[in-house]
């Protein structure tokens, strides 16, 4: 959450800064700024999106060769101007910042004594203030000191008006990267904000400062010595990428899956370990559970896998919520492959579940990730990286599927090493795999019937979704899809549960969604839906073209084209998509950009 971008050149730095901040923007939209160094600090701000921030500073011909910048997603304090990025201290310092700041109330009330006066609701401005108190004449030295009694998670960039030619960045516990160019240095919170600017990036570790300036970076680690961290060749995709037909990046990116899911499998010729590392066969070897922990999407994604995993590997699979994880008490078993699942692989909650899971002894980890050089990626024993492409839409599709393609493959290969996947069923699943890309298209040409059921959705205020065995997930994952775009209130329930329940919500003012495989709970589903209708609600059913159940008074179907047995929930959650999206484009919401949501969490 949130953006940073932050610059040390000779030419003017401003047009740099704000198209990093467009490229971050989905991390953060509640506000945004620039600040840059022309005959002492400068400031612009504003409370709307980074174009009209862009217009702004065009109109009264800002410029600086020195600056940083920030996209915002507020935490503390509503968004309103005063609360923007970057934040001043008596003119003389400037702060962007991304994380959450837990003791800022003791060093605030310490600074207010000092003589510091506030603006601002945040807990950043207490860093600015922090660092002008402590500064000495070496800005890095003021920065150093200012971390060290900050409690919580930060990625800061800070500039001063007595050192105007030198930005100080620091991490812990948020992402930060510093880009190198020709003659001119940078920081950001992502490698894509640099795109098209340079592809040489270095990647902070936790507790590390750098200084940054027109010719030279300096990295120390958390004991102020110098460190050299590696610098890597980064091609970011650009996320201003062309929509082409498509209205928003969330219908390309629905539309995407297809390409998505055959990128993610390519290469895949076998099940085999290796697929998941060179040291994979050694470590599945002796893992007899699996524990699975991701947030929001990605945990209805290990919530499907752990039907799988059981079903078919038979191996024990446990799912937790991340944020849940390492605050309660667990027994950890060394022989558990912790399976991290994130689309950015910065997810602060997954990160800090990946440290304590690993501080209890259990090592043997694997991310299921979409971003290669992610903090998940370098921390963990294994990868699957799942090549789903930018995903720009706050509310996640195509990282999604791709995240089930790569758990189903681990599926198998665990299925394999366990002596429950013979050669021929193997073949016949990786054909599967090999056609889910032609089986998704043809889903996708239902957009049109879903068109239509949308218009009855739009002006609901709730809606029920069913599912049962592994479609339950994936009714969860329809539910929180047309919460985050449409904002009308759905809730996820296994079917079986109606009757203990929420069958007290149903009546014929509550569209009820059902997901309807043919499987072997198909009979008990009929009968759930039959209960419905007995309330007078009525039912809006995806059902498999050989499941017998046809449109009648209150029960309303769109047929799927194919049954794709274990691989179905992959297929079902794509029409699910299309509800949510075009329930809320009938709403005229901001689709690609939900409020008081942001992309990539990384504040706990």
């Amino acid at each position: 959450m949130c953006g940073i971008v932050g610059a040390v050149a000779s030419r003017d730095i401003v047009p740099v800064l704000i198209e990093g901040l467009k490229r971050l923007e989905y991390r953060g939209y509640d506000s945004c700024g620039v600040a840059v160094f022309n005959d002492g600090l400068k400031r612009a701000r504003s409370v709307r999106r980074v174009h009209d921030l862009d217009t702004q500073i065009r109109e009264t011909g800002f410029a600086g060769t020195t600056g940083i910048s920030h996209t915002r997603w507020a935490t503390h304090g509503a968004p309103v101007t005063v609360n923007a990025h970057p934040h001043f201290s008596r003119d003389a310092v400037a702060v962007v910042h991304n994380g959450i700041i837990e003791n800022y109330e003791e060093i605030r009330a310490d600074l207010r004594a000092a003589g510091y006066e506030f603006e601002s609701q945040t807990d950043t401005e207490v860093i600015a203030h922090l660092v002008n108190h402590l500064y000495k004449g070496d800005l890095l030295m003021a920065v150093q000191a200012a971390v060290t009694q900050l409690r919580g998670a930060y990625a800061i960039a800070v500039f001063c008006q007595d050192e105007p030619h030198r930005v100080v960045g620091a991490r812990y516990g948020s992402p930060m990267v510093v880009g190198l160019g020709d003659g001119e240095n940078f920081v950001a919170s992502d490698a894509m904000a640099l795109a098209g600017t340079t592809d040489r990036i270095l990647y902070l570790e936790d507790g590390d400062a750098v200084d940054v300036r027109q010719t030279q970076v300096t990295v120390y680690d958390r004991n102020s010595a110098k460190v050299e961290r590696e610098v890597r060749i980064v091609k970011a995709q650009d996320s201003g990428a062309d929509l082409g037909p498509y209205r928003h990046y969330m219908q390309k990116e629905i539309f995407e899956q297809p390409r998505a899911i055959a990128d993610t499998l390519e290469g895949v010729a076998a099940v085999t370990p290796e697929l998941f590392g060179d040291d994979a066969a050694a470590v599945f070897a002796h893992i007899d559970s699996v524990l699975i922990l991701a947030c929001g999407t990605s945990y209805y994604a290990g919530l499907t896998a752990k039907y799988w995993l059981e079903a078919i590997a038979k191996l024990p699979t446990q799912v937790e919520i991340a944020s849940e994880y390492r605050y309660r008490e667990t027994v950890p078993n060394p022989r558990t492959l912790v399976v991290l699942i994130s689309q950015s692989g910065e997810t602060a909650d997954t990160l800090a579940a990946l440290k304590h899971a690993q501080s209890l002894g259990m090592s043997e980890t694997l991310a299921i990730c979409n971003a290669p050089t992610s903090a998940m990626v370098r921390q963990t024993k294994l990868t699957y990286l799942t090549r789903a492409g930018v995903e720009i839409g706050v509310a996640s599709t195509k990282a999604f599927t791709t995240q089930l393609a790569a758990l189903f493959l681990l599926t198998l290969t665990f299925a394999k090493l366990r002596g429950h996947l013979s050669e021929a069923a193997e073949a016949a699943e990786l054909r599967h795999l090999r056609h889910l890309p032609v089986a998704l298209q043809s889903v996708l040409s239902l957009e049109p019937q879903i068109i239509a059921w949308a218009d009855k959705f739009a002006h609901k205020e709730h809606a029920l979704f069913l599912g049962r065995g592994s479609h339950f997930p994936i009714a969860l994952e329809g539910a929180l899809k047309l919460k985050e775009i449409s904002y009308i209130h759905a809730e996820a329930y296994a079917a079986g549960e109606l009757k203990h329940g929420p069958l007290a919500l149903v009546t014929d003012q509550m569209p009820v969604v059902t997901i309807a495989p043919n499987d072997a709970l198909l009979e008990k589903l009929k009968s759930n839906i039959q209960e419905v209708r007995a309330r007078g609600g009525q039912l809006f059913v995806f059902a498999d073209a050989d499941t017998h159940i046809q449109s009648s008074d209150g029960i309303f179907v769109i047929r799927m084209p194919e049954n794709y047995g274990a691989l179905s929930p992959i297929l079902h959650v794509v029409p699910l998509q299309l509800l949510a999206y075009h329930c809320a484009l009938a709403l005229g919401n901001d689709v690609d950009k939900p409020r008081n949501l942001a992309k990539s969490v990384t504040v706990e």
